[in-house]
C-alpha cells in the first residue's frame, strides 16, 4: 500500500515538471517579429523619418552658397565621371557601396554632408539609408550634377509627356490589411536589426530597388503602385492605372495604411521627380519589402502637366566652379 502511495504522489510531480519543461522551452523559442520591432523602433526611437522630416534636400543653390565652410560633399558618381568630366570643388568620390564606411569613419564632424550623384535620384537612397542610421545631417542634392552645369545633364531628354493619355482620373481604393514582410536577420533589438537592414539595402545598390515606367506599364497587374502625392493631384491630373495614393508623410504610419501594402507583391513609389520615391523606397526595402522607386517619377511621363516639381532648364544653374582630377 506504501508503494502505490509514493507512486501517486510521484506522478503528479513528474507531471507538473514535464509542463514546466516544456513550457519554459516553448517560451525560449518563440521566434521574434522583427518586422514589428523594426518599425516600432523607426516610429519611435529612431526618429520617424519618412513621416516627419521626409526628405532631405539641399539645392544646387544652397551647396555654391556653402562652398568653403565646413559642408562635406561626396560625389557618388563613377571615378571615371568624376575624374574627366569634373566634379563640385572639393567634393570627395565615394563608391555607393561605401557611404556608411566613409560617413562614419569622418574624424571631422562636418555640420552638413551633402551626397551628389547624376540625376539626385540615387543620392536621395543613399541618404534615406543613412538618414535612418541617424545621420541626420546628410542630404541629398536636388537634380543631382545636373542642377550644377548642363555639361552634366541627365533629366532633359529623360522628361517626357508619352504616358499622359494612359493616365485616369478614377480612384482606386486602398485594400485591407494584409500580411508584413518577414524579416531573418537574427537580431532581436530595434537598432541592430536596422543596421543589418540598411548594410544590405546599401549592398544591393539603387539598381536593385529603381525601376523604369516601361517596365510598370509593361505589367500594371503584376505591381503594386503607390502613387505618392496630395489627393487632389492624384485625381488630376490623374495617375497610372490602378495606383493608389498614399499621402506623404501621413498614410505610411503603421497607424494608418503602412499595412495594406502586400509583401508579396512588387511595390512600385512614383512621385514627381523620382527623388521622393527613392527615399521612401529605401525605408521600404528595409522594412522588408520588394520595393521600386519609378526613376524620373512623373517627369518622365507626363511633363507639360506635372501639378509641381516640374524640371525645367531654370533648374540648371551653370555654375563654372567645376575641378577636375589631374
Amino acid at each position: 500500500m506504501r508503494k502505490n502511495t509514493f507512486l501517486f504522489i510521484l506522478i503528479p510531480i513528474f507531471s507538473f515538471s514535464l509542463f514546466w519543461g516544456c513550457s519554459e522551452s516553448s517560451t525560449d523559442s518563440d521566434p521574434v517579429d522583427e518586422y514589428a520591432v523594426l518599425l516600432e523602433y523607426l516610429e519611435g526611437d529612431a526618429g520617424d523619418f519618412i513621416n516627419t522630416t521626409y526628405t532631405a534636400l539641399k539645392s544646387a543653390a544652397d551647396v555654391k552658397t556653402d562652398l568653403g565652410t565646413d559642408q562635406y560633399l561626396i560625389d557618388i558618381r563613377s571615378a571615371g565621371v568624376y575624374d574627366t568630366l569634373g566634379h563640385i570643388p572639393g567634393a570627395v568620390n565615394v563608391a555607393f557601396s561605401d557611404l556608411i564606411t566613409h560617413v562614419e569613419g569622418l574624424t571631422t564632424n562636418p555640420s552638413e554632408i551633402i551626397i551628389i550623384c547624376y540625376s539626385g535620384q540615387t543620392a536621395a537612397y543613399g541618404t534615406s539609408l543613412l538618414q535612418l542610421l541617424g545621420h541626420d545631417n546628410v542630404y541629398s542634392m536636388k537634380f543631382g550634377m545636373t542642377s550644377w552645369n548642363s555639361k552634366f545633364d541627365s533629366w532633359t531628354n529623360n522628361c517626357s509627356n508619352g504616358r499622359y493619355v494612359d493616365f485616369v482620373k478614377t480612384d482606386t481604393p486602398k485594400g485591407p490589411v494584409v500580411d508584413s514582410p518577414v524579416l531573418s536577420t537574427d537580431e532581436e533589438e530595434g537598432p541592430a536589426i536596422l543596421r543589418k537592414r540598411v548594410e544590405e539595402v546599401l549592398a544591393a545598390g539603387f539598381s536593385a530597388g529603381a525601376i523604369t515606367n516601361a517596365a510598370v506599364f509593361a505589367d500594371l497587374d503584376g505591381h503594386y503602385i503607390n502613387n505618392y502625392w496630395p489627393n487632389d493631384q492624384y485625381l488630376d491630373p490623374g495617375h497610372i492605372p490602378g495606383a493608389i495614393n498614399y499621402i506623404p508623410r501621413n498614410d505610411l504610419k503603421s497607424e494608418n495604411y503602412l499595412n495594406t501594402l502586400p509583401a508579396d507583391k512588387p511595390v512600385v513609389t512614383y512621385c514627381y521627380t523620382g527623388q521622393g520615391s527613392a527615399f521612401l523606397t529605401a525605408y521600404l526595402r528595409v522594412l522588408g519589402y520588394d520595393a521600386y522607386s519609378l526613376k524620373f517619377g512623373a517627369n518622365g511621363m507626363i511633363h507639360d502637366y506635372m501639378p509641381a516639381s516640374k524640371f525645367t532648364s531654370a533648374a540648371i544653374m551653370e555654375y563654372t566652379e567645376i575641378e577636375y582630377t589631374e
